[in-house]
């Protein structure tokens, strides 16, 4: 690289793919804002966003990053079939040193010219499932001919593994968490919790998760409420937030077919930046998905002072470390206990919440961006 070269590294040219983020509608639209948001301001390395041309302001936040526009129809299968086509020959007269590909679910090349690193924030074996058959051959292809991958947990790493990609090429880098939006609220004294347009009266315990899944286990959530309401008969009430999905009429039959209908709230679609208050106001966050990749529900949960009671598996214990209650989310009376014992247990309660701060001020968007750009410097 001749005259890139630094005392202690290279100044890069690093090209950023916006295609597949669903315009920061999506988690993976999340992670690249936040990526983007704390890329470092006393470097020398160039970065440059490239994508649709929908997307010129979406992610540069408050920074001055370069863009460039490529004519491709707002459409998945036409942005694909770019990546396929054309995007070796782009990367290259761009001239970077590195592309960094955040939405490897949705959208890969097969073909890299540039040095290039894939990140993988999701179970990629469950998606591959619902797949047809030229499209996991594809993603296959891609992550198999990709330089590098940055899995999001050790969790996903195994995944990548099972799916036959070289292990000696992932690295694990975890996420972040945004401790300007997530953090302890100091007014949580009403009996209300005000989140525009809901009102939500406490106590409540909160589950945050699209209705995407029998995995996301809502339906058994709901029946170990329906046994804790009955063994404690206590006015709690149960926060289900998230957007429809495909198991969403299966969700909504359990809720109006429960006793307890009346104390179980489905919000719908809620909004990120709005999670801190419906956490904060929260006698504890359950989260009983079993398939989890990344866990950042339960460290933002954390990070706002509240408990946690959550699924023994996927990433969650990899999350969540010693500080949670688990349970078996294929157990209702195993959850039941949990609730029972979060509410009674005064003493167990104060020590989660100090523990979970602890751990949460672990993980930060800083440290995610910072690591995964030494990574970089190590392959280039």
């Amino acid at each position: 690289m001749g005259d890139k070269k630094l005392v202690y590294g290279y100044i890069m040219k690093i090209g950023i793919d916006t295609f597949g983020c669903d315009h920061a509608r999506s988690g993976l639209g999340s992670y690249l804002l936040y990526f983007v948001a704390n890329l470092p301001q006393s470097t020398e390395d160039q970065f440059e966003l490239f994508g649709s041309e929908l997307d010129r302001y979406t992610y540069s936040s408050d920074k001055e990053i370069d863009f460039v526009s490529v004519s491709v129809p707002d459409s998945l299968q036409y942005e694909k079939l770019w990546h396929y086509t054309c995007s070796k020959k782009f990367t290259n007269k761009r001239n970077y040193d590195l592309v960094l590909y955040p939405a490897v679910e949705r959208i890969l090349p097969i073909k890299f010219k540039t040095k290039s690193i894939a990140v993988v924030n999701s179970i990629l074996s469950t998606q591959i499932e619902s797949m047809d058959f030229f499209s996991k051959k594809l993603l296959k292809k891609g992550l198999n001919n990709i330089q590098v991958i940055v899995a999001a947990s050790k969790y996903i790493k195994d995944d990548l593994i099972a799916l036959g990609v070289d292990e000696n090429k992932i690295t694990v880098i975890y996420n972040g968490i945004d401790h300007k939006l997530f953090y302890p609220a100091l007014d949580i004294d009403s009996d209300n919790v005000e989140i525009n347009p809901f009102s939500i009266k406490r106590p409540y315990f909160i589950y945050g998760s699209r209705l995407s899944g029998p995995d996301k286990k809502h339906i058994e959530l709901i029946k170990a409420f329906e046994q804790f309401k009955k063994n404690t008969g206590l006015p709690h009430r149960l926060v289900l937030a998230g957007s429809d999905g495909d198991y969403s009429n299966e969700i909504h039959k359990a809720v109006f077919k429960s006793d307890f209908t009346s104390d179980i709230f489905l919000t719908g679609y809620f909004p990120h930046e709005s999670f801190p208050s419906l956490y904060s106001g929260a006698d504890a966050c359950v989260f009983p998905s079993v398939n989890e990749g990344v866990g950042l529900p339960i460290l933002e949960a954390m990070a706002c002072g509240i408990p946690v009671l959550c699924s023994s598996k996927g990433a969650l214990p990899e999350a969540g470390g010693d500080v949670p209650l688990y349970f078996d989310s294929d157990n209702v009376e195993n959850i039941t206990e949990c609730l029972v014992k979060i509410v009674e247990d005064k003493q167990l309660r104060q020590s989660m919440v100090e523990k979970g701060l602890e751990r949460a001020s672990k993980f930060s968007w800083d440290s995610t961006v910072e690591k995964t750009i030494e990574f970089s410097k190590k392959i280039v």
